[in-house]
């Protein structure tokens, strides 16, 4: 017997986590953290599945709403072995680890306030330490190539696919044997849009019994990529030129990538003003590392420009700043600049005190290049509130606001339906990873383009095949 039960991403976007069950075997997709205020006390709540009976774990990519569970996996019992592919693994760790940093801060600064009302033992411990995210790594782990097989058992193999979301990132191929029939099921993970800056473009597949497929945006489509680009370049290059600063809020993952491959080609074409521009970001300065280590996940211009000897994410004026203290020295800075700093949505990280000196004043511009969530500071300076608190000050929001929407690396509803287009004889279409109004609307376009019901996943509730 074949079932698939969802343990996150069910009508939700965050905390990815699909228990396959083939006969014997068990096999997790991603194991995420739940994110964004409802729902994310889950995260502390022991999984609903027994850990230490799963036998493989499947990893799509390394957001951490796809991975960011998995040191509590293996706390809690997990032995079993994990496949990805190289570059997965490796943004994997440094991900975690910073995940790992962020709770440890969280747990001194609410044990602290705890104290003070004399309610300690209320504070709950970290989700995991930096510790436990060492303990993942030493675990067996098997990395794919795209497209190479690799065999759990007899007559069950998985292969991953390129899904063109963030370097790394796999759609899921489980090829297996019922009733002496060759059956295969595939877990899209997020596909990516095919217009992207840096990535290459997701692959398709042919075959497929049942899918899987997010639904993060099945209710809409993007505006053009090239829109876009001339907004942040217009954005970007007119604050310049007053001599004003212009300050990115961004995710450190493939968003600041991106951004820096931008501005390298601005700086080129002769597009963008002298000025001083900074990289705020330990986490975002080792994941570009590791974009340049794995230069076969990027598109083909980036692949040629590396093979040219060229560093497509870094440039003359470029500086990174590692250290607090390389971090405070830029509140220094007079003359015109670009400051790239996490966190993307304002609520924690270096941005927060680049906002507070710089958000006052007029000349500057705040530059979102990514979606900012209701409840976020972000998103308060986003829907144009006067005056913003940070750090216990309220400073007065001055600075020009520019909303960029379309560097999403997500696929849009047209690109989905696409995607699937070229999918032969599917019996079992599912969705995952969405939010329920979204999943409607776009079973209801499924409906109509593909002439094919679609079953919406929900939590807990196990679907046999």
């Amino acid at each position: 017997m074949v079932t698939v039960t969802s343990y996150g991403a069910a009508q939700t976007v965050t905390g990815s986590c699909h228990l396959v069950k083939i006969g014997s075997i068990e096999i997790l997709i991603d194991c995420g953290m739940f994110q964004g205020g409802v729902g994310s006390d889950k995260n502390y709540k022991p999984f609903d599945f027994d850990p230490s009976k799963v036998n493989y774990l499947i990893l799509t990519h390394a957001h951490l709403d796809h991975i960011g569970r998995v040191p509590k996996l293996v706390k809690d019992g997990f032995t079993g072995k994990i496949i990805a592919t190289n570059a997965t693994r490796d943004i994997a760790k440094i991900m975690l680890l910073d995940s790992a940093g962020i709770l440890y801060e969280e747990f001194k600064t609410m044990s602290k306030k705890a104290r003070r009302r004399g309610e300690e033992e209320s504070v709950l411990e970290p989700l995991y330490t930096k510790d436990d995210v060492k303990a993942v790594f030493a675990k067996k782990w098997c990395t794919l190539d795209y497209f190479e097989e690799h065999k759990l058992k007899q007559h069950v193999r998985v292969s991953l696919g390129n899904a063109g979301h963030i370097m790394g990132s796999a759609f899921v191929m489980i090829d297996y044997q019922e009733e002496n029939k060759h059956k295969r099921m595939v877990f899209s993970g997020d596909l990516g849009s095919p217009q992207r800056l840096i990535i290459d473009n997701p692959d398709k597949i042919d075959k497929a019994d049942t899918l899987f497929i997010e639904s993060t945006y099945g209710d809409r489509n993007h505006k053009p990529l090239e829109q876009s680009i001339e907004e942040f370049k217009e954005a970007v290059s007119s604050t310049l030129r007053q001599n004003g600063s212009v300050i990115i809020p961004s995710f450190a993952l493939e968003r600041t990538q991106e951004i820096l491959w931008l501005l390298h080609e601005m700086h080129d074409n002769g597009e963008l003003p002298k000025c001083r521009i900074f990289l705020d970001s330990p986490l975002a300065i080792k994941a570009t590392k590791l974009y340049n280590q794995y230069q076969i996940h990027l598109n083909d211009e980036l692949q040629y420009r590396q093979g040219s000897g060229e560093d497509p994410f870094s440039f003359a004026w470029l500086e990174h700043t590692s250290t607090r203290d390389q971090s405070m020295r830029i509140n220094k800075v007079k003359e015109r600049s670009i400051i790239i700093a996490g966190s993307g949505m304002c609520n924690g990280g270096r941005i927060m005190h680049h906002l507070k000196h710089r958000l006052w004043n007029p000349k500057n511009a705040i530059v979102f290049v990514g979606y900012q969530v209701k409840g976020t500071l972000g998103r308060s300076i986003v829907d144009g509130e006067k005056s913003i608190k940070i750090y216990g000050e309220d400073i007065v929001a001055k600075a020009k606001i520019y909303t960029i929407n379309g560097f999403s690396a997500h696929a849009d509803q047209h690109e989905l339906i696409e995607w699937m287009r070229s999918i032969k004889n599917l019996k079992k279409l599912c969705l995952i990873h969405g939010e329920i109004d979204k999943m409607e609307i776009f079973a209801s376009v499924i409906k109509n383009e593909l002439r094919h019901e679609s079953h919406i996943m929900d939590y807990g509730v196990s679907l046999k095949l």
